[in-house]
């Protein structure tokens, strides 16, 4: 396995799978992988011919700076990891490499970036996009895979893609969970033991909502979500929201869409640790 720390190097390096006739695929990760990250590698590795990594912590997605502070960094373990499941080459980019010079391009794809973590969060999914465009250029990936858990990114990207007019596939991967219902997540090695105890009440509440579902309005279901996430101390919803999984519109009842999801991020802790998940109503 490779460490391409440039542009340069990484597109020789994609230059030589290709004349070997080698489908790409990317896998973008902020680095602190963990089994979700893994499995999204695997997928890319089953595949496609060739495999990148990219392990980058994007500071233009970042609206709260000590939340750029505090984000873990692991790269040793990282490569380590990614070898062991066939990673071909790991693009581990300075700043000052993916932004020689400050980005001043403007994404805009409402409501799907500006529902929930878009309105939280201002200007993350233009951090977002900045970021992602700037690998697909370098790559130029055959297939990209994003973990579900970030539902909205991944409905993000499929916007960006389409607008740009790339020629890719975007290739979304299930939620990957601990084996109590936790969702994997690089901010989870930020919880204590006591935090992450009661972590758990966020998938465990997400999961009895889905019974909940066929016997109550859709207004009771969030209300169910919410009151017993927020009576857990140490426990603070920033929002739930139970919407198309289409369009990210916001549902008032149950209808008949395809696709319904409710998307949650929940404050853990006296920090605090800021985590999201998701659930598919159908």
């Amino acid at each position: 396995m490779e460490i391409a720390k440039t542009i340069k190097k990484l597109k020789a390096v994609l230059d030589a799978a290709r004349k070997e006739g080698k489908t790409v695929g990317l896998v973008p990760t902020m680095g602190a992988l963990h089994e979700g990250h893994a499995s999204l590698v695997r997928r890319s590795v089953k595949e496609n011919g060739f495999t990148v990594v990219s392990d980058f912590v994007n500071p233009t997605q970042f609206n709260d700076k000590t939340d750029l502070k505090n984000y873990p960094h692991t790269m040793e373990a990282d490569c380590a990891l990614l070898e062991s499941i066939g990673a071909d080459v790991v693009f581990a980019p300075s700043v000052k490499e993916m932004y020689p010079e400050p980005d001043t391009r403007q994404f805009s794809y409402p409501p799907t970036d500006t529902v929930m973590e878009g309105a939280f969060r201002p200007g993350h999914f233009n951090g977002v996009c900045q970021i992602v465009s700037k690998l697909f250029y370098a790559v130029e990936p055959d297939r990209a895979y994003f973990g579900e858990k970030d539902f909205q990114q991944v409905a993000v990207i499929k916007a960006m893609v389409k607008d740009l007019g790339l020629k890719l596939e975007i290739c979304p991967c299930p939620i990957v969970r601990e084996k109590d219902g936790l969702a994997l997540s690089s901010r989870n090695a930020l919880l204590t033991d006591e935090e992450r105890k009661i972590a758990v009440n966020i998938s465990k509440y997400l999961f009895e909502s889905k019974v909940l579902m066929s016997s109550h309005s859709l207004a009771e279901t969030k209300a169910f979500v919410v009151d017993n996430i927020n009576a857990v101390e140490g426990l603070e919803v920033q929002y739930y929201d139970i919407v198309d999984g289409d369009s990210l519109r916001s549902l008032s009842e149950w209808n008949d869409s395809d696709s319904v999801v409710g998307c949650i991020t929940v404050f853990c802790g006296q920090r605090p640790v800021r985590l999201i998940d998701n659930v598919r109503y159908k």
